[in-house]
């Protein structure tokens, strides 16, 4: 049985259908981005409480849908398998114990890819129905100029959209686009919700879009500047890809056909600033959070979940493991991740406002451990030269200001550098590396026999950290050592000993 709307009846109650009819629903929030994690937190979010009934003002929860977009040819698999299923998904969700819950996700009701209709795109963020556009594009998306920090207006598909709005290749300018048409017709502006894993990632939204409107209109990014909102958001599902597996599974337990089902941990938060230009959904009723700064929240997220995984997937790879619970199921990366977390993490961090941080890591280990959950390590090193800068590199920076260790952060840069350079592990098994930069991080990674710290030279990633006397030092005799026996477990052992 296929999974779509004609079908849903036919359901299991094992399954969960929907319990509200989908025929009411408008679209009040268009999503660029619909992969598994949007599937997995925002979507999930919403159908959650359009179960709940009817919502209060500003609106019910039938205004609330989403219409997913997709703006690049790749997004098209995803695009034709949503519509044939009604837009309709399962969620797997996979408990650490084995137990496993069902949820056949109902929130999302449309689908556009950009690359085909880029007016069918622009028209619906545009339509006074909708009231949020939130995003998914990953860090890389936000077309940041590395050495600034602002817009990066050298990009082609850029200066493309400058010169032909009608016809854009990036989200800011479909964006763009839109508030145009809704301040030229008079329609109160949209929000602009980033859900991306970056920290601030509302304000950095916020900066890429008004310097980009202001290379086409000046008046214009006036407007935007006065008008849209940008909440800043921390989001948090360990969402793994999808696997043949996952697929089987639904087939063989409910003869239930889901051409692209979605697996994620029990585990889900979302903490928001309540900062919106036109209305939202009432999430906070099914569990989101509001507060009046994520800063703090955000950061230990960063510094913790995201960093953790960044340590456990570069020595873990290098190591020859595949997955990120067979990693933390070896003891000494447990021991040495709890090490970084405790003495380099933690300590400069801000205090968090209800968290036990002990407690904290606790989760956070036991989260990395569930069995169930088979994160390919692939997926966590996938673009790390857009996330060791945000999630890594600020604490290192940090630390050398206040004169602590920074060896934990060095050896995982230093896997990294032998990673990007040998594209294999300590075996000589391929690995996978996929990465904006992997020229230039291949480049520089194989001066180091000879220049040992060519890597940590690439400006675009480390800034002056080269520069840095005690880094640099830390980073050399490790990076040394790794070239000279990739055996990570001998160093993580020493460092984690102290």
């Amino acid at each position: 049985m296929r999974l779509n709307q004609q079908n849903l009846s036919e359901l299991p109650a094992e399954l969960h259908p929907p319990n509200y009819d989908r025929s009411r629903i408008k679209p009040g929030i268009v999503h660029v981005g619909i992969g598994g994690f949007h599937r997995s937190h925002e979507a999930y979010y919403t159908d959650q409480w359009m179960r709940l009934g009817e919502g209060t003002e500003p609106g019910d929860a039938s205004q609330w849908g989403i219409c997913g977009i997709g703006l690049r040819e790749a997004d098209r698999k995803i695009a034709t398998v949503l519509q044939e299923q009604d837009y309709l998904y399962t969620l797997i969700v996979k408990e650490p114990g084995g137990g496993v819950e069902h949820r056949v996700i109902g929130s999302i009701v449309d689908f556009l890819l950009g690359c085909d209709d880029p007016a069918a795109v622009i028209q619906q963020m545009a339509s006074p129905d909708t009231k949020i556009v939130s995003l998914t594009i990953t860090e890389g998306g936000y077309n940041v100029d590395p050495k600034t920090g602002g817009f990066d207006a050298t990009n082609p598909d850029a200066q493309h959209d400058v010169s032909s709005p009608q016809q854009p290749r990036l989200v800011f300018g479909y964006l763009t686009a839109a508030l145009k048409l809704r301040r030229d017709r008079g329609q109160p502006a949209f929000t602009i919700q980033s859900c991306d894993n970056i920290q601030h990632n509302g304000d950095l939204t916020r900066r890429m879009v008004i310097e980009f409107a202001r290379m086409q209109d000046a008046a214009l990014a006036d407007w935007i500047e006065a008008e849209v909102r940008f909440p800043n958001a921390m989001v948090d599902r360990i969402t793994p890809v999808t696997s043949p597996s996952d697929i089987e599974s639904l087939d063989q337990q409910f003869g239930l056909r889901d051409d692209w089902p979605v697996t994620c941990e029990p585990f889900c938060q979302w903490i928001i600033e309540d900062n919106f230009s036109n209305g939202r959904p009432e999430w906070e009723q099914v569990g989101a959070q509001f507060v009046s700064d994520v800063t703090p929240y955000e950061k230990m997220k960063l510094r913790l979940l995201n960093a953790g995984h960044s340590v456990l997937g570069l020595l873990g790879s290098v190591y020859g493991y595949a997955t990120i619970d067979e990693t933390i199921g070896d003891p000494l990366f447990a021991i040495f991740l709890r090490s970084f977390l405790d003495n380099e993490a933690t300590p400069v961090l801000d205090p968090v406002d209800g968290i036990d941080l002990d407690q904290y890591k606790d989760t956070l280990i036991e989260r990395f451990g569930n069995p169930n959950i088979k994160d390919r390590l692939e997926r966590i090193c996938l673009e790390s030269s857009s996330k060791l800068p945000v999630f890594l590199i600020p604490t290192v920076r940090e630390n050398l200001k206040r004169g602590k260790s920074v060896d934990h952060a060095a050896l995982v840069i230093a896997a990294w550098c032998y990673y990007s350079d040998r594209h294999a592990d300590r075996h000589g098994n391929a690995l996978e590396v996929v990465d904006g930069q992997q020229a230039e991080l291949q480049s520089a990674a194989k001066k180091t026999p000879t220049d040992p710290l060519a890597f940590i030279r690439i400006e675009s990633v480390f800034g002056d950290l080269a520069e840095n006397a005690r880094f640099a030092e830390s980073y050399q005799r490790l990076v040394n050592q790794i070239y000279a026996d990739p055996d990570v477990s001998v160093l993580m052992q020493q460092i984690a000993n102290g």
